[in-house]
């Protein structure tokens, strides 16, 4: 299922926030990402205990110069400049870090709070019908009718993603509202309660039925597409088969069978005409459940 993320947010950070479910869960539960600090104000514990340690260093190799176990200061010396050459090159490295990620994702996250919902915003009837409404919506959107132009593929390409935000934006109320209302039950109910409680609970069946109705509304007009998706394929196999017409009726014609064969061969021509119908009546089917939707 994934994240849900309204369609007015951002191409770009609505595939962020999708890309990143388990971060964005850990942000909600309260999790903050260190500040990503630049790379020119970066110091290892290496790197200050380098500097800390230079001046020490200087000292003990000019007492060591200047005493009988000079060697020794020039082997220190030595060392230590191999030691300072070898941290130079680390730090021209490249190194991988998941703080400027995890803050990009924190951030955009907070400044789009409430239009992303996450699995868990979900109970697991509310998912279930969330789940398809996104098949139905998923059919459409990749039929080739609708690439094609067949169907209105503008107006899908705006609307479905709305009715799938729609959607998916009531169940999630409708999941928390499930969710109190099973708690309040389980503490147990006053009878100057339970008057209230079956109109609540008349309320949350309801709004389920009117969710649900739309979904349903959406997957007829999956079921319209996919027969006209199945017109479009077959007609693109008889055109197919129409264009080897004239191979074959040459090869009837030298074997002298072009009486036995000849009749079979043109019934393709009346197929692709009854297909071709068939589709045109697929889309207007199609194109009717799609008004249905916007009603």
């Amino acid at each position: 299922m994934g994240v849900v993320v309204d369609p007015g947010v951002p191409p770009e950070v609505a595939g962020l926030l999708r890309a990143n479910a388990a971060l964005l869960s850990r942000v909600r539960n309260g999790y903050v990402p260190p500040p990503v600090v630049p790379p020119s104000q970066r110091r290892s514990p290496s790197s200050v205990l380098l500097l800390v340690g230079t001046p020490v260093v200087v000292a003990l190799m000019a007492v060591l110069l200047a005493s009988p176990a000079a060697p020794a200061g020039f082997v220190l010396l030595g060392t230590y400049v191999f030691i300072v050459l070898v941290k130079i090159a680390s730090m021209n490295e490249a190194h991988e870090d998941d703080r400027p990620r995890e803050r990009g994702v924190y951030e955009q996250a907070r400044w789009y709070d409430g239009r992303y919902l996450l699995p868990e915003d979900f109970d697991p009837e509310a998912a279930h019908v969330l789940v398809r409404a996104q098949r139905a919506i998923g059919s459409v959107l990749r039929s080739h009718v609708n690439a094609e132009g067949l169907l209105d593929d503008a107006r899908n390409a705006v609307m479905l993603p709305a009715q799938e935000w729609e959607i998916a934006r009531l169940l999630a109320k409708l999941s928390a509202l499930r969710l109190e209302h099973k708690e309040l039950l389980a503490r147990g109910i006053a009878p100057e309660v339970a008057s209230v409680i079956e109109p609540l609970e008349r309320a949350l069946a309801n709004s389920e039925a009117a969710v649900v109705a739309r979904v349903e509304a959406l997957e007829r007009y999956a079921r319209h597409v996919a027969e006209a998706e199945r017109a479009y394929h077959a007609r693109g196999q008889i055109e197919e088969l129409r264009s080897r017409l004239p191979r074959y009726e040459e090869l009837l014609a030298e074997a002298g069978a072009d009486g036995l064969a000849v009749a079979e061969i043109e019934r393709l021509a009346h197929d692709a005409d009854v297909l071709e119908r068939t589709l045109r009546r697929s889309v207007e089917s199609a194109h009717d459940a799609f008004r249905y939707l916007e009603g």
